[in-house]
């Protein structure tokens, strides 16, 4: 499906979020920065937006990992474009078997990837290993709105947003399987219990645009 739909991603991201996506990535890097990384990876990086991101506001050489390769296609298009192909590199891989060496970066990010772990301890471990000690690892996954409003959001997330996604996408499948898997996913509490369990010895996490989206700064 993200190989089918890898043209009209980024157009779909914008249009769905009011881009307000631009801005949750800004928020995790300026949350990175203060680490100083020199060398980050980007997993489930797709069209390279969040390590585009990270480039730019740390000035750090990234590598984006996804296991889409017609994603990866279109973000190494994007890099060019941008003249960052010195500094980004893309490649494809499987966020559970990740092909790199213990304690290799300064911090590793992942923007809306965790959610299609297929086993998502297993994939956390792999993103605890490569990451060095008392380096963090980001985590920007969907969360849920709660209060009054989450009725609203949900009837947006489950009808108005999948069919805007099968008009622009002309994939039947695109987004239709967002609504289930965020609800299906863990959030707040339970995702930074999780995170410790992994083995992390710090996780701290900060909720977005009324709990749409949420941060997980998890440490080794």
């Amino acid at each position: 499906m993200f190989d089918n739909i890898a043209p009209k991603y980024d157009l779909l991201n914008r249009v769905l979020s009011l881009k307000i996506d631009v801005l949750w990535r800004n928020t995790l890097v300026k949350w990175m920065k203060n680490d100083q990384p020199q060398e980050v990876l980007d997993v489930a990086t797709g069209t390279g937006d969040l390590a585009i991101t990270i480039e730019k506001g740390t000035g750090s050489k990234v590598i984006g990992l996804d296991l889409s390769q017609q994603m990866l296609n279109v973000g190494v298009i994007k890099i060019k474009k941008l003249n960052l192909d010195g500094k980004i590199s893309m490649q494809k891989g499987d966020a559970e078997n990740l092909p790199f060496e213990d304690n290799r970066f300064d911090a590793v990010s992942v923007a809306f990837g965790v959610r299609n772990f297929e086993n998502l301890t297993k994939g956390l471990a792999e993103l605890r290993r490569v990451v060095k000690d008392n380096k963090s690892v980001y985590i920007l996954e969907f969360s849920k709105v709660e209060g009054f409003l989450g009725p609203l959001y949900m009837f947006y997330f489950k009808n108005i947003l999948p069919a805007i996604g099968r008009l622009v996408s002309k994939d039947n499948r695109a987004y239709t399987y967002l609504p289930d898997s965020v609800n299906a996913f863990p959030f707040g509490e339970k995702m930074r219990q999780i995170l410790l369990d992994t083995g992390f010895k710090k996780v701290e996490y900060k909720k977005l645009s009324l709990g749409i989206a949420t941060i997980y700064k998890a440490t080794k």
